[in-house]
């Protein structure tokens, strides 16, 4: 009886030990299949089946809550907002409430109503669960300048909670705007606390800029999910423009079926790219979206972003213009050189003395004023042509090269951008994910229509 009893003992033990063992070589397994990145393209091995378990159920499915709820940029970011959230397919109706701002709630008694355009979405991925959903869009016009007010999205299933936001007013006072690399990995756990940094840097900054790659496989629902849990309220009270990198782009160059119906971008740009190629106008500043992959991938959009940008640019008023695409004119990573798209692009700058050019796609830091292509050779202090800078916000780092263009550079830091706009003066700063200046130079108007560069560099050591 005994030895029968120590037997059955025994076994149960060497069972418990191989499935303990068996679970920490499939552990290992997925966190390896995580810490593969891929370098250009969004080809990568499908997840295994097992891995459904793994998904993050609240942030993948929909619920008649509305959640996923952000204020985009339109094109008269001054008088008007849009406005996106997403729910389950059991919500038929989505409507935008909003009233002036008050200091108690008597902002109730004044509500304005804005009905949504509903838009269905059905994203099939192999080896993971279908996700069904209604995405809803709107937009609050006719608003004043520097005016403050709430509003909330929902229906009467159920209703958000009211969101405070303030509009800008380029014309009396500074504009501000928070400028990010590639996101693209580990969003939840690692990008989350860079663009709560930023957001705790300036909580009045007037919008964000998301220079592409906001995640990692464009049609991976989950990982929008997580961007949006990284940053949660901010995205619906502060307004967000983007442009597409090449992780937004499946095979086939088909952009990420998510970008359209989640997002509200103005469609003022060449036929085809709607969403994707852009213009924003402040009273005092032009922001401009190219879509690089296009530009990449496709001689006809490549053309017709030339011709659209040559025209937008020839009749410009604004004396400032900022224009942010993915992949850099020139790179920061070492034998990496997007030439085709310099040769055309960058005769166009020249020609329209663009301000900046905001660029992700990298994975390492570096800025720099650029006088000819040839040499890469940096302009003197006192003078300025275009500020070209590359930065990454994400946790996924390449190697930073040599190149003379950069006056400042950096590898595997995680980095956000405050650019500030006051009169004839651009500021610029780039801050570490922990919140020190790392990089600084202003950009100053002058009677000779060139820019003036004053460096401001902190005595802080080029993380190399």
């Amino acid at each position: 009886m005994h030895r029968k009893f120590f037997k059955v003992i025994g076994f149960t033990v060497l069972l418990i030990a191989l499935f303990v063992y068996t679970g920490f070589l499939y552990e290992n397994h997925i966190m390896d299949s995580h810490s593969h990145h891929h370098d250009h393209s969004d080809h990568y091995h499908e997840h295994s089946h097992s891995e459904k378990t793994l998904l993050p159920q609240k942030l993948l499915f929909p619920s008649p809550d509305p959640d996923r709820v952000i204020l985009n940029l339109t094109e008269n970011p001054e008088t008007s907002i849009a406005v996106n959230w997403r729910t389950d397919t059991t919500v038929l109706s989505g409507t935008i409430e909003w009233s002036v701002a008050t200091a108690g709630p008597e902002f109730l008694n004044s509500v304005q109503k804005v009905n949504a355009v509903r838009e269905r979405l059905k994203v099939v991925r192999p080896e993971e669960p279908t996700v069904i959903s209604n995405y809803f869009s709107g937009k609050i016009e006719g608003l004043n300048p520097g005016e403050k007010y709430v509003y909330r999205v929902g229906s009467a299933i159920a209703w958000s909670e009211w969101y405070q936001i303030q509009m800008p007013d380029a014309s009396k006072q500074k504009l501000s705007f928070i400028y990010f690399g590639d996101a693209q990995n580990d969003l939840k756990s690692m990008w989350s606390r860079v663009i709560r940094e930023a957001y705790k840097t300036l909580p009045k900054v007037d919008f964000m800029l998301h220079a592409g790659d906001l995640i990692n496989r464009h049609d991976r629902d989950v990982e929008w999910g997580e961007w949006f849990y990284a940053g949660n309220f901010i995205h619906a009270t502060v307004p967000s423009v983007m442009t597409p990198g090449n992780h937004e782009y499946g095979k086939g160059v088909i952009l990420s079926p998510q970008w359209r119906p989640q997002f509200n971008l103005p469609l003022n740009g060449p036929k085809g790219l709607e969403e994707t190629c852009y213009v924003v106008d402040y009273s005092n500043l032009k922001v401009i979206s190219l879509d690089a992959e296009q530009i990449d991938e496709s001689p006809m959009y490549l053309e017709k972003q030339k011709q659209w940008l040559d025209s937008v640019l020839s009749n410009n008023p604004k004396k400032w213009t900022a224009i942010t695409f993915h992949y850099p004119v020139f790179s920061t990573k070492p034998n990496r050189d997007n030439e085709n798209l310099r040769n055309h692009f960058k005769p166009l700058f020249d020609k329209h003395k663009v301000d900046i050019v905001l660029q992700g796609h990298d994975h390492a830091y570096g800025r720099g004023i650029v006088s000819n292509v040839p040499t890469g050779k940096n302009l003197k202090d006192d003078s300025s042509g275009t500020m070209y800078v590359v930065s990454v916000s994400g946790p996924k780092m390449y190697d930073v090269s040599n190149d003379p263009w950069m006056q400042r550079k950096a590898r595997s830091t995680q980095l956000f951008q405050i650019i500030s706009i006051e009169g004839d003066k651009m500021s610029y700063e780039a801050f570490t994910a922990h919140g020190e200046l790392y990089d600084a130079f202003d950009l100053l108007k002058s009677s000779r229509k060139v820019n003036k560069l004053v460096n401001r560099i902190p005595p802080t050591k080029e993380r190399l």
